[in-house]
């Protein structure tokens, strides 16, 4: 399951009832041909991810992207290779077959909303892909926020347009309401869907009113709901983004990132939190209360929660928790300036993968050493320079923020082993900072170093313009400019 800004739409309720039942034709469906393979992760926001036997599908806000080699290369798709418009909200993956959501924002003249790409499918592992159009009564306000393969079916979870499935690789919907009421999202909060789930022919779907439950393809549904008078047994509250199932030992335990419900239900006793059954749904625990919770895995028994607080992980089922420090590579030159984080995945071999809004992760023991992937212009390669700094303009008090500072980076690339030394100068190049000093550094490599904006007496420097300078022994000076703007 994917993470996708779920905000405002709570206050935005222009949405256009879509008819029930089969019978929306999707009128446009384009097949393209082997795409041109685009090298490197396609954007450093990765918002889901998928572990299947031949590699990793990360889903990211610039695409679609892919690695068989545990990181080591990327392969990536968007727009041109056949995905929709936008970031990529939902993956699903069975054998051959993956589906792909994207999503996006549009002005429209309510304001800038966000509106669903369409779903891509490949039948041979993103040799080829189709495109279908989003479906529903129109893209705005209709983001797939998730999807789920069972059998010839692919479900798909969106606002504007419910709880959707189709069987023929979406020639045709049919609008699934999960309960005994038309479908009409404006009048009801459990046909706002944010979630689905397939375990083993067992629907779970997490919408705006609760946790539902089908063991049928959706003909007959479970509704469970938080019930303020048997608090402790039900789910934390009724918005419910994430889902998933874990079976291990013997025992299966449904999973849900729940939140509460801020409109219409004005429900007090609802907070934000991890819910889970062990029970196909009758009873509830919770735990993480007051965290927000994008996407859970699993690792045999081990629990990963990710949030806007970091990664979270239970050893013992949902009864005790500890968050993971700051991730940084075990050498020190790459950091995730993030404590959020949207995803996580486990593979078979233990090797634990996290994605977040800057880059992506992996560690091969539990997260006592990292290795961070990350994307960004090469530099000293084709005409382009030696080094650069970004974000620039850089504002200390927005961009990258970590332990109460912001970061801007470095970039520059080795020829040769070497050691490095960067200082910063004012406009009248006068010294401000030194970033790093004779720190040894690998050969042909793409690095960066990081500065916080800070002076040599720890005080924010002022707005301006400044120069720094890149020594690498043996190889040269290289010079950069940066703006500092708060």
């Amino acid at each position: 399951m994917r993470n996708f800004q779920i905000s405002c739409w709570f206050s935005l309720l222009l949405l256009i009832q879509a008819p029930a039942g089969f019978g929306q034709i999707i009128q446009n469906t384009y097949r393209f041909g082997q795409p041109e393979v685009k090298t490197g992760l396609a954007s450093n926001t990765v918002t889901d991810l998928v572990v299947t036997d031949i590699g990793i599908w990360l889903g990211t806000g610039r695409g679609l992207s892919k690695t068989v080699n545990d990181g080591l290369l990327f392969e990536s798709y968007d727009e041109e290779n056949g995905l929709g418009k936008g970031g990529v909200s939902a993956i699903a993956v069975r054998d051959d077959i993956i589906w792909v959501a994207t999503g996006f924002d549009t002005l429209t003249d309510v304001g800038r909303v966000q509106a669903g790409g369409g779903l891509s499918y490949s039948l041979d592992q993103g040799g080829t892909w189709t495109h279908v159009p989003q479906p529903g009564p129109t893209p705005a306000q209709n983001i797939s926020f998730d999807l789920a393969l069972r059998g010839d079916e692919v479900w798909i979870a969106s606002f504007g347009g419910g709880l959707s499935m189709s069987s023929d690789l979406g020639q045709s919907w049919a609008v699934v309401p999960p309960d005994s009421f038309l479908f009409n999202p404006n009048a009801h909060l459990n046909h706002r869907v944010f979630s689905v789930h397939n375990a083993g022919g067992t629907l779970w779907v997490g919408t705006a009113g609760g946790i539902n439950r089908s063991t049928d393809g959706g003909l007959n549904w479970t509704t469970f709901r938080h019930d303020s008078t048997r608090r402790n047994e039900t789910i934390s509250g009724n918005f419910v983004v994430a889902l998933a199932v874990q079976d291990h030992g013997g025992r299966q335990r449904v999973w849900a990132g729940t939140r509460e419900t801020t409109v219409e239900s004005g429900d007090p006793t609802e907070f934000r939190g991890i819910s889970w059954s062990e029970d196909f749904g009758f009873t509830w625990q919770t735990a993480l209360a007051g965290e927000t919770i994008h996407n859970i895995a699993f690792d045999d028994s081990v629990v990963y929660a990710a949030a806007d607080n970091g990664l979270f992980k239970s050893n013992d089922f949902g009864e005790s928790w500890f968050v993971f420090p700051v991730i940084e590579s075990s050498d020190g030159t790459r950091q995730i300036f993030s404590t959020e984080v949207f995803t996580a995945a486990a593979t078979d071999d233990h090797v634990l993968w996290v994605g977040t809004r800057d880059g992506v992760a992996k560690s091969e023991d539990n997260g006592g050493v990292w290795d961070v992937l990350q994307t960004f212009p090469q530099t000293g390669r084709e005409g382009e320079p030696r080094t650069y700094a970004y974000p620039n303009p850089f504002s200390p008090n927005v961009h990258n923020q970590l332990r109460g500072d912001g970061h801007v980076r470095f970039q520059y690339n080795t020829t040769r082993d070497t050691r490095v030394t960067i200082k910063v100068y004012d406009f009248a190049m006068q010294p401000v900072a030194t970033v790093v000093e004779q720190a040894a550094r690998p050969g042909s490599s793409d690095l960066y170093e990081t500065w916080n904006g800070k002076g040599e007496r720890g005080r924010q420097v002022d707005n301006g313009v400044y120069f720094y300078r890149v020594d690498l022994e043996g190889d040269g000076s290289f010079w950069g400019k940066l703006i500092i703007m708060n």
